[in-house]
């Protein structure tokens, strides 16, 4: 922890020149323009820590305003570690929302409308009211419709028209007219029933401050100083309330890169950003280049993907320069079908692991979510333990529940076991957790809820290293602000995540899977803007790696199938075959170099019609979907209840057993030995060494023993 008694010069030490020159600038306007991995949070909380230890700032008048609740948390914690406490640090939600609940009770009276934590079934309702029929995918669709309407500051009327002019097609289907009608039927829906949506919440407080100058007084002279990180990403009605909370004021920080744009469609501008030396002619301009994350040829190969951008207007990218020593070499491989693939990143995911890599450090990324099955599918396989973002949340577990409520409750009891490090294990050892992580299937429920309690242990570490004295009531509250904001410490495993939802994000080792023309860009990019955020999206995930960056793409998506797929666009000329950037030039078709030659397979084709087999599960019970199944279910149920049993005995997720369809595939084949059995998709050598036997006494009809 950096100690105030460094005062504010201590605040300066470490930082580079540029980052030096915006901590020093503690009056506004100011315009970061920081690319990834520049060290960009660095910078801005050391300004305001430089700002509040150097008497220009009050700490509590300060409001730094973020896009997500982890980016917050994470905020909140530096600066704590600065020794700056009392600074909000928050999303433009959370801050509008706690503003809108103090101030709706006096200018307008009673509680606030109730609000609308997800659109779907008003969306239903409404579309119901016009008698539209709309399935699931539609009700999202419009959904996300009728967001963009409302952060773009449309009403029912004027959304045609922009609709039209920003090429949204047809939403969910339906033509704009159509969703016009149903974006002022929602509206009236949402009246009715007294509730408001998140896009509300900004707009009532944008128009509160607007309408009466009270407010807007007590708002400014609370807030006298702003920080908006990733400006590039601020929506027209979010920009609307900023400047409602400056007012006539220029006390602004704003931070951000145009080239890490890719919210566009749902209503992000850069144009803020861009133009915020013209609307702020006295603005300090600083550019942050010098990448600190990665490798100089990670860094190197992003830089060449924008420099090759067909639509050059605006303004040029910056042109990182890497920090670092250098590292391997970017790889590019190709692959026959989508599971080859996954298979040959599960078994360079394992040799990176033997090689000492922590698996928190590698990250597999995609376009879609749908591309994550086959991967999820390869890790489980080779027993290795990921996590899907966006799936669970941290704090939601089971696990997490019983261990913060045992913290909580030997805080209470003012429990003293030595050091926090020490106090927190032990409590940790009540709900399971151990010196040693489990061995054995490593992506099984065991070893997942071990990695949880041993992250609540981590997070205990860093406090005791950054605050000697705390103890156990500091981590109960340190634990209290990060379940509010959703920031959760880092879990071992894996992680499986969208481009998209990797934005933030970093890792020493990434893999970029499913590079092929209708994946990357996505095949709806139809105009040239589109193409290009894509190109965009592919450079976020380039520069999330830090040391080792492997792109991979498949000629088909299932094994057997016609090889029609070709490489993305955006890898022509970029690459040579070992991964080294090819020269400058007009573009050509990549030279890639070839995943370990593979004989070709033939196509596997049920044993009953000989129709080629598409799926996974069609592959693994050896029958086509359309023809009957070869088990009965008496014997299929038996050995779903096996694997239940056997799943809650050793605390294992059911399909780190057996998935559904080799349970089916043991049904149909109903093996009579070993050898039959282990010849089974999904039953390998492990599988059957520790649940043979089992097996075998649930097709005789026996009773087992779980372990």
């Amino acid at each position: 922890m950096t100690s105030p008694a460094h005062g504010a010069d201590g605040m300066l030490e470490g930082l580079d020149p540029e980052q030096r020159e915006v901590a020093l600038a503690v009056r506004g306007p100011v315009c970061v323009l920081a690319g990834a991995g520049t060290g960009k949070t660095r910078a801005i909380t050391h300004r305001i820590a430089y700002g509040v230890h150097s008497g220009v700032y009050k700490p509590q008048q300060v409001l730094a305003v973020t896009f997500t609740a982890r980016a917050a948390g994470e905020m909140r914690t530096r600066l704590r570690e600065l020794g700056v406490g009392g600074v909000q640090a928050r999303t433009f939600h959370a801050a509008a929302l706690r503003q809108l609940g103090y101030f709706f009770p006096r200018v307008i009276g009673g509680r606030p409308p109730e609000l609308l934590e997800h659109k779907a079934r008003m969306v239903a309702d409404a579309a119901a009211r016009l008698r539209i029929t709309v399935d699931r995918t539609a009700v999202r669709d419009l959904a996300a419709e009728i967001e963009w309407s409302k952060v773009s500051l449309l009403t029912p009327e004027s959304y045609v028209t922009a609709a039209r002019a920003a090429g949204r097609g047809e939403p969910g289907g339906f033509p704009v007219e159509t969703v016009s009608r149903l974006i002022q039927v929602y509206e009236e829906t949402k009246t009715d029933r007294g509730q408001i949506d998140f896009e509300d919440v900004l707009l009532l407080m944008a128009g509160i401050i607007e309408a009466h100058p009270k407010v807007a007084e007590e708002v400014r002279g609370q807030y006298r100083h702003f920080v908006v990180d990733e400006y590039q990403d601020v929506s027209a009605l979010q920009q609307r309330l900023l400047s409602q909370w400056l007012g006539t004021r220029k006390e602004i920080c704003v931070v951000g890169d145009p080239s890490q744009t890719i919210y566009s469609f749902t209503g992000a501008s850069p144009e803020h950003l861009m133009t915020f030396p013209h609307t702020y002619p006295d603005a300090t301009v600083v550019r942050l280049v010098r990448d600190y994350r990665s490798t100089p040829q990670i860094v190197s190969l992003a830089n060449r993907l924008l420099a090759r951008r067909v639509k050059t207007s605006g303004p040029a990218p910056l042109d990182l320069r890497s920090q670092r020593e250098s590292g391997p070499a970017p790889r590019l491989t190709v692959h026959d079908d989508d599971a080859a693939e996954a298979a040959a990143v599960a078994k360079q995911v394992s040799g990176l692991l033997d090689d000492g890599t922590r698996a928190r450090e590698i990250a597999v990324l995609f376009r879609t979510n749908s591309q994550s099955e086959q991967m999820e599918q390869a890790l489980a396989d080779a027993g290795l333990p990921y996590v899907l973002r966006g799936g669970e949340r941290f704090w939601q577990r089971k696990e997490v529940r019983e261990a913060v409520m045992l913290i909580r409750g030997s805080a209470r009891g003012g429990v003293d076991g030595g050091t926090l490090s020490e106090a927190t294990r032990d409590v940790l050892s009540h709900c399971g957790w151990t010196p040693v992580a489990p061995t054995g299937v490593q992506a099984g429920g065991v070893r997942e809820r071990w990695e949880s309690l041993q992250a609540l242990a981590a997070l205990a570490d860093d406090l005791a290293a950054n605050r000697p004295e705390a103890t156990l009531s500091d981590l109960v509250a340190e634990l209290d602000e990060r379940s509010s904001a959703q920031h959760a410490p880092a879990v071992e495993g894996v992680t499986l995540a969208s481009l998209h939802a990797a934005k933030g994000l970093e890792w020493d080792a990434v893999f970029l899977i499913g590079l092929s023309e209708g994946l990357m860009p996505i095949s709806f990019a139809e105009n040239w803007d589109a193409v290009e955020e894509e190109r965009r999206l592919f450079y976020v995930g380039i520069t999330r790696a830090r040391e080792f960056l492997h792109l991979s793409w498949s000629r088909s998506r299932n094994p057997g199938g016609r090889a029609s797929r070709n490489p993305s666009r955006f890898l022509d000329g970029l690459l040579t075959g070992e991964g080294t950037p090819t020269s400058s030039g007009s573009p050509r078709a990549p030279k890639v170099r070839e995943a370990r030659p593979v004989p070709k397979r033939p196509p596997a084709l049920c044993k009953i019609c000989e129709r080629a087999l598409t799926t996974a599960v069609e592959r693994k019970v050896g029958r086509c979907s359309v023809c009957p199944a070869g088990y009965d279910e008496e014997t299929l149920q038996r050995l779903r209840d096996w694997r239940t049993a056997a799943a809650e005995a050793c605390r294992l997720p059911a399909f780190v057993i057996f998935t559904d369809a080799t349970l089916m595939a043991i049904a149909e084949a109903k093996p009579r030995d070993p050898g039959e059995l282990s010849s089974l998709p999904g039953v390998g050598a492990s599988k059957l060494q520790r649940w043979g036997d089992d097996v075998f006494a649930v097709l005789a009809g026996k009773s087992w023993e779980t372990p």
